[in-house]
């Protein structure tokens, strides 16, 4: 269980990056009318509260 939980906390953690670059990107376009349709900071957030919650529980189990 201590695996899992520190492998779901790396990936959510490397989601988030993923989604802060791409929000980035997203703000610093070219073309102010291509705005495409993933909603990175919700990702972002979430992917943020997912790595917190499950290194929680890591450290709690460890």
């Amino acid at each position: 269980m201590q695996v899992s939980m520190l492998s779901v906390s790396i990936a959510a953690a490397a989601l988030f990056v993923l989604a802060e670059v791409a929000d980035w990107r997203r703000r610093n376009r070219r073309d102010v009318d291509d705005v495409g349709f993933m909603p990175w900071r919700a990702i972002a957030m979430l992917s943020v509260a997912v790595a917190l919650l499950s290194a929680a529980v890591w450290l709690h189990q460890g």
